[in-house]
């Protein structure tokens, strides 16, 4: 037997099982415990809220965070103003300031910087290409 065969063996394709009549899902021990609980899960919802109500904080706790979902923090739209022809730094610039004096939120600011960071770099590439074309032009000129 070859190393290659030896390689071979034992092996399967991406989603062929070695074992096709093996265990069906839900059979495991966590299923099965799983299906114990939920036999009494009525009752220990009831006893969750009754100390819920007599105070009891971690019980409260714990029926909220399966209940309600958690509160993400929602940034509120911010109309500003950038200085338009004075090129990118003095927008970058103005930026900076409105986080500076509260205007905008930190990572509102940090947001705008990398769009404009962005912008730049297509700028850039504009730019790159335009320049290119009129060196191929100028030198297809040249040789015509």
């Amino acid at each position: 037997m070859t190393v290659t065969e030896k390689k071979k063996r034992g092996r399967w394709k991406t989603g062929e099982s070695g074992n096709p009549n093996g265990r069906k899902p839900g059979t495991g021990e966590v299923a099965k415990l799983r299906a114990s609980i939920a036999a009494h899960l009525p009752a220990i919802i009831t006893q969750l809220v009754t100390k819920a109500k007599d105070g009891d904080a971690q019980a409260a706790r714990l029926l909220l965070e399966r209940v309600l979902p958690p509160m993400k923090a929602i940034e509120q739209p911010v109309e500003l103003a950038l200085p338009d022809g004075e090129g990118m730094t003095a927008q970058g610039v103005a930026i900076v300031r409105a986080v500076a004096a509260g205007t905008i939120a930190p990572g509102q600011g940090a947001a705008l910087l990398t769009g404009l960071g962005a912008l730049a770099r297509i700028k850039e590439i504009d730019e790159l290409e335009r320049r290119i074309s009129k060196l191929e032009e100028a030198k297809n000129n040249g040789n015509a």
